[in-house]
């Protein structure tokens, strides 16, 4: 059994970012599907800015992110600072703000997780 937390920091303004976006949608998806693995998958800083286009069926990565969509969540402060706010609140994402206004990395390492970052 694995613990892992994947958290995209990606931007969306480059090729290497949509390179990363990918790589991190295709490690969390095969975390999702090893039946006892635990994933949590975080969309933080800029990779926030990735929940508007993902959330459109017509994305080359739609398909992906629903693949793992229910392990996602996203982070409150992060969402606002890069003006996805609105986007996030409709995708009915979870916000997570546990440290302020951002997801408790400590948390996660206290859990067991292994942090993977893309």
């Amino acid at each position: 059994m694995a613990k892992a937390a994947i958290v995209i920091l990606a931007g969306n303004e480059s090729h290497s970012d949509y390179g990363r976006l990918a790589n991190g949608l295709e490690a969390a998806k095969e975390f999702a599907e090893n039946d006892g693995d635990e994933l949590e998958l975080i969309f933080d800083g800029a990779g926030t800015q990735w929940i508007p286009e993902l959330e459109d069926e017509e994305s080359d990565y739609h398909e992906l992110y629903q693949a793992v969509r229910d392990d996602a969540a996203v982070c409150d402060y992060c969402s606002g600072a890069f003006g996805v706010e609105d986007a996030v609140t409709d995708s009915g994402l979870v916000t997570l703000d546990e440290y302020d206004g951002h997801p408790s990395v400590r948390s996660l390492v206290d859990d067991d997780y292994e942090i993977i970052t893309f």
